[in-house]
């Protein structure tokens, strides 16, 4: 008994002592102090066209004194651009605007922002039928979106003539589907929408129904914002009210600061393209 007491011992106080050495072996920076910590700035999150998570931006600073994004204090709103492209990629082919010089159309994709994305199309489906799918197109109850997707309970899109398959792929979740059953991406939206709503699509081609930011002649680049950014497909008329977007409250118009006579400084971006 002893001889097996013995060895533990000496076992237990060597960790102890090398534990002790450690600890004293590590930088002094490693540990913030509490004064440092609360004098962090906080992270400012503005959003660009809808609340709720959809068009979220973190402020940060594309160079020194430049910040991406300038956010309203009253509205938590979008305001001004540092980069308008920033984030952004290629549109992609579109129909009608084939004419378009290619890269001038540019997107944010949403998609990195769509939390259930992956575990849609991969950890539960995964480009089958999952057990209990419906043998045809009428809506069914499917409690574990309803859990997923509180807005799947009330969903308001189509007064109740459409459901879930109209315009999520049957097998491929991560993606949405045409007539034709062709899969789309999450960050073409306007061609899904554009498959009922033809009259919105066309005057949003035109840049009549929208919003863009960017250079704003004929042929500049252009970020678009596309349908989704704007609108949430599983709520379109704002729940209760049924009477479209919730309006924010109007930003007092900017003043000119003090010794300046125009604005024209602000002709020039300060990050070339």
């Amino acid at each position: 008994m002893k001889r097996v007491a013995i060895p533990a011992v000496a076992l237990v106080l060597c960790s102890a002592l090398l534990l002790r050495v450690g600890a004293q072996d590590k930088p002094a920076a490693a540990a913030t102090p509490p004064a440092a910590a609360a004098s962090a700035p906080a992270e400012v999150i503005c959003f660009e066209s809808r609340q709720g998570g959809a068009t979220d931006v973190t402020q940060r600073e594309l160079k020194p004194g430049l910040p991406n994004v300038k956010c309203s204090p009253v509205t938590g709103a979008a305001l001004w651009y540092g980069d308008p492209y920033d984030g952004t990629v290629p549109m992609g082919a579109m129909p009608g605007l084939e004419a378009l010089p290619e890269g001038t159309a540019v997107v944010k994709p949403r998609s990195t922002k769509l939390n259930l994305l992956a575990q849609c199309g991969t950890a539960c489906h995964n480009g089958v039928f999952p057990k209990g799918f419906p043998k045809n197109n009428r809506p069914v109850p499917i409690p574990t979106m309803e859990g997923m997707l509180p807005d799947v309970k009330t969903f308001q899109h189509g007064r109740g003539r459409i459901w879930c398959l109209e315009c999520h792929h049957s097998t491929k979740r991560n993606m949405l589907v045409d007539h034709f059953g062709d899969p789309i991406s999450f960050d073409q939206p306007q061609l899904l929408c554009g498959k009922c709503h033809g009259d919105k699509l066309r005057d949003w081609r035109d840049g009549i129904h929208g919003k863009r930011i960017g250079d704003f002649t004929s042929t500049g680049k252009k970020r678009w914002f596309t349908c989704t950014e704007c609108h949430n497909p599983h709520n379109v008329q704002d729940g209760a009210r049924d009477r479209g977007f919730v309006q924010l409250k109007p930003e007092t118009p900017p003043q000119m600061p003090r010794g300046m006579k125009d604005a024209a400084f602000e002709k020039t971006h300060p990050i070339p393209h």
